[in-house]
Protein backbone atom coordinates (compact mmCIF):
# COMPACT_ATOMS: atom_id res chain seq x y z
CA UNK A 1 0.00 0.00 0.00
CA UNK A 2 1.26 3.50 -0.61
CA UNK A 3 0.31 6.54 2.03
CA UNK A 4 -1.85 7.32 3.40
CA UNK A 5 -3.28 3.93 3.40
CA UNK A 6 -1.51 2.12 5.64
CA UNK A 7 -1.79 5.38 8.14
CA UNK A 8 -5.62 4.96 7.60
CA UNK A 9 -5.98 1.92 8.06
CA UNK A 10 -4.11 1.35 11.44
CA UNK A 11 -6.23 4.09 12.62
CA UNK A 12 -9.33 2.49 11.91
CA UNK A 13 -8.38 -0.71 13.03
CA UNK A 14 -7.30 1.27 16.21
CA UNK A 15 -10.76 2.49 17.18
CA UNK A 16 -11.50 -1.22 17.28
CA UNK A 17 -8.69 -2.64 19.36
CA UNK A 18 -10.28 -4.07 22.68
CA UNK A 19 -8.75 -2.93 26.39
CA UNK A 20 -5.53 -5.26 26.29
CA UNK A 21 -4.96 -5.62 23.30
CA UNK A 22 -2.02 -4.77 20.59
CA UNK A 23 -2.18 -4.10 16.62
CA UNK A 24 1.22 -4.96 15.16
CA UNK A 25 1.71 -3.39 11.67
CA UNK A 26 4.75 -5.08 9.14
CA UNK A 27 5.60 -2.23 7.01
CA UNK A 28 8.33 -1.93 4.78
CA UNK A 29 9.20 1.87 6.12
CA UNK A 30 9.25 3.40 9.20
CA UNK A 31 6.03 5.45 10.03
CA UNK A 32 7.70 8.74 10.86
CA UNK A 33 4.10 10.74 11.36
CA UNK A 34 2.30 7.91 12.75
CA UNK A 35 4.71 7.94 16.05
CA UNK A 36 3.76 11.53 16.70
CA UNK A 37 -0.01 10.67 16.37
CA UNK A 38 0.25 7.39 18.64
CA UNK A 39 2.07 9.63 21.05
CA UNK A 40 -0.59 12.43 21.06
CA UNK A 41 -3.57 9.62 21.30
CA UNK A 42 -2.12 8.46 24.31
CA UNK A 43 -0.91 5.00 22.46
CA UNK A 44 2.36 3.07 23.07
CA UNK A 45 3.96 1.69 20.54
CA UNK A 46 7.32 -0.25 20.33
CA UNK A 47 9.58 -0.48 16.60
CA UNK A 48 11.57 -3.12 15.73
CA UNK A 49 13.59 -3.85 12.63
CA UNK A 50 13.39 -7.40 11.10
CA UNK A 51 16.26 -8.69 9.50
CA UNK A 52 14.43 -8.47 6.16
CA UNK A 53 14.08 -4.73 6.38
CA UNK A 54 10.68 -5.01 7.38
CA UNK A 55 9.71 -2.47 10.37
CA UNK A 56 7.28 -4.47 13.47
CA UNK A 57 5.79 -1.47 15.03
CA UNK A 58 3.48 -3.15 17.99
CA UNK A 59 0.67 -0.43 19.46
CA UNK A 60 -1.36 -0.45 22.68
CA UNK A 61 -3.52 2.05 24.58
CA UNK A 62 -0.98 3.27 27.38
CA UNK A 63 -2.45 2.93 30.80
Amino acid sequence: MMPPDPMRRTLAALTSLPDGEELTLLLYREPFPLYALLDREGYVHATELERDGTYRIRIRLGR
